[in-house]
Formats: structure tokens, sequence, C-alpha cells
């Protein structure tokens, strides 16, 4: 299994850094796209499509939205702003999980979610990445990401006692989920003094990376509570060793969308 990991990493990390970094407009929104689309196709597994036909067809339904999307960049702040409504209300089904499952509304209900999980944060990154310093904002919320995954694996290891959220994800701690934390508002600290942030600036930065590195952690605790319900432990296996694509991106997924509208709250680029 680490072999494989190993492996696919290796493979992957150039083409997803090549991806973001290198390509620009049209070509990064379709190479954002595929993933999105990919991860489309999973969540249709998710949501209780078995059949690979159905879940084909919904994950093209995604890509003619992707589409549509592009072509419409009006409809950005209204899609960015059900997502930060969602992400709100995704942290009350998570708090609540199982007694509210009842309420997702079914097929229908999961496969809109899976709108308003995968099609914002495609949304935010097309976004982030016409805005000043596009690649160094894109950069960001990956470190972020990454650091509350460091920060909470290596603390919830040493000092993991109390669980975060038991019914969906009991390898979470709150012990962790602090670690995290603290990590990011450390990065995010640093960054600040060697950037000569003002004091209200570096106040108001390390409120948004708390923001941003919480709702990242229910992005991974909800998609853990739909793969949880429909009895799964990753989303597929398109990544040996790494699971699926949903697997490696649902922190991300509720980050994206809340950072773009952060950074536009504070006039760094325009909806």
């Amino acid at each position: 299994m680490l072999k494989q990991r190993i492996i696919t990493a290796l493979i992957l990390l150039p083409v997803a850094l090549c991806g973001f970094f290198l390509l620009s407009g049209a070509g990064f929104a379709l190479f954002i796209g595929l993933v999105v689309t990919l991860g489309a196709w999973e969540w249709a597994r998710l949501s209780g499509l078995e059949g690979e036909v159905a879940r084909v067809v919904f994950a093209l339904a995604v890509a003619v939205l992707l589409s549509f999307l592009y072509h419409s960049p009006s409809l950005a702040p209204w899609l960015l702003t059900a997502a930060v409504v969602w992400w709100g209300l995704a942290t009350g089904l998570v708090v609540t999980y199982p007694r509210t499952a009842a309420r997702w509304g079914g097929l229908p209900g999961k496969l809109l979610i899976g709108l308003l999980v995968l099609l914002p944060a495609w949304q935010g990154l097309v976004l982030i990445k016409q805005w000043p310093l596009g690649n160094w904002l894109i950069m960001a919320i990956m470190v972020l990401v990454w650091g509350a995954d460091i920060g909470a694996y290596f603390s919830g290891k040493a000092f993991g006692r109390r669980k975060l959220a038991p019914e969906v994800s009991p390898g979470k701690s709150w012990e962790g989920f602090i670690g995290g934390m603290a990590l990011c508002l450390v990065i995010a600290l640093v960054v600040g003094l060697s950037r000569h942030w003002t004091a209200r600036e570096l106040v108001l930065g390390l409120i948004a990376t708390a923001i941003v590195v919480a709702i990242s952690v229910v992005g991974d605790l909800t998609e853990s509570m739909f793969k949880r319900r429909a009895g799964i432990k990753d989303s597929s296996n398109l990544l040996p060793g790494h699971g699926g694509v949903l697997d490696r991106i649902d922190s991300l997924t509720a980050a994206i969308p809340v950072f773009t509208v952060l950074l536009w709250a504070a006039g760094w680029g325009a909806l």
C-alpha cells in the first residue's frame, strides 16, 4: 500500500503542480473542470447511483454546468454565496449526524448537495486565478489545508483523546483539530510579519485563516458523512493507494469558496 501511495503521488504531484500554476484561462478552467468532473462521478456513487451509466450521466451533466458557468461569469457571486450558505448548513448536518440524515432529500437532494460541493470549488479557483497574485493565493489555500491536515495528524496522534465527530469520523479528535488550527495560525502569522502587514491586517488575516481551516475540516467531515451513509471506505479507486479524487479534495471543496468570498470581501478581486 505504501509503495502504491508513493508511486501515485510521484505521478500526480508534477501533473497537479503544472496544471495549477502553469495553465491559465480556458486551459486552467478545463484542467480544474476535469478534476471536478471525476469528483462528480464519485459523488454519484455516494448519492446512491450504483449503475455506471447513471454515474457517467451525472458527471457529464456537471461538465455541461461547468461550461455554462465559464461562459456566464455573472453567476459567480450567486454560486459562491450559495456555497457559503451550504457549508454553514453542512456544519449543522455533521454535528447532528445521523439524526438529520433523513433530511438530505433522498437521491435528488444528495445530487444537489454534490453540485453545491463541487461547482463552487471550481468557480472559486477560476476566479482566484484571475486575481492579483493568483498563483500565490492558490498556493496559500493549499498550504492552509495541508497545514491543517499535517498539524491534526501529529497532534492527534500524540494527544488525541476527545473525539471530534465520533459518528462521522471516529479517528479525528479535538486535539488534532486544535493542533492543525495552531499550525495554520502560526503560518499565517509568519507570512503576515514577513509581508509587514499592519496590526489590523494581521488580526483580519488570522481570523480569516481560522475560518478557512475550520470550514476545511467540515469539508472533510462532510464527505466522510456521506461515505459512512453509503457504507463505503473510499469514494473510488481512481488513485491507487489514495482512494478517490474526492478523498483528496474534500477539504478544498469547502475551503476554496469560503476563501474566495473572504478575499473578495477584503477587496482583493471582483466577483
